[in-house]
Formats: structure tokens, sequence, C-alpha cells
């Protein structure tokens, strides 16, 4: 099974940035559609963007204009541009691996963590 490397998580400013990474080992990268979710404290956890193989986006209503999702299959690895960030995006920060050839994946998670 794949496994899923996040970082880049921190401790950040309202209005601030931050970009993560999620690094994947393996060379079927390409076949895997990526996301991003996010738990905060006593919530479930909710999908914040999406990119297909095919490299279309999609997003939370609630991150809309602000995150930006990507990818790089020539390094396996995926990321998630944040800014504008205001204290309810503080939650844990989960990287997801899907393919119809191959179980799906998950990271160990990345706190982030916006305050002032």
């Amino acid at each position: 099974q794949v496994q899923l490397v996040e970082s880049g998580g921190g401790l950040v400013q309202p209005g601030g940035s931050l970009r993560l990474s999620c690094t994947a080992s393996t060379s079927r990268f390409s076949v895997y559609a990526l996301a991003w979710y996010r738990q905060a404290p006593g919530k479930q956890r909710e999908l914040v963007a999406s990119i297909t193989t095919g490299g279309r986006e999609n997003y939370a209503d609630s991150v809309k204009g602000r995150f930006t999702i990507s990818r790089d299959n020539a390094k396996n690895t995926v990321y998630l541009q944040m800014t504008s960030l205001k204290p309810e995006d503080t939650a844990v920060y989960y990287c997801n691996a899907k393919s119809q050839f191959f179980p799906d994946a998950w990271g160990q998670g990345t706190q982030v963590t916006v305050s002032s």
C-alpha cells in the first residue's frame, strides 16, 4: 500500500499563508486521485480540496478563492497552498489518495493552527 507523508503545517497568524506537501511512496502516483481533508477538534473530517488524475480541481465552499491544490507527478507530491488563513481553518490536515486499482491511502496528518 502506498505511504503518504505530509509536511508543512505549523502556527500562522490570521491572514497568513502556508503550503502543505504530501509525498507518496509509489511509482504509480499518476493513477491516484488526490485530496486534502481536515478535522478540527470535536468535528467530523471534511473534504477541503481534491484533484483528479487529469488535474481537475474541486474545493469546499469555505476555502474557494483562498486555497489551491496542485500535483507534481514527477515528484510524487500533492500540494495545498493556503492563503488568507482564518482561525476556523485550524485543524489537522490529512492527505488522501484514491485509485480504482489500489487501496485508498491516508497520511498521518499535519497540524495547522491559525492564531494571533
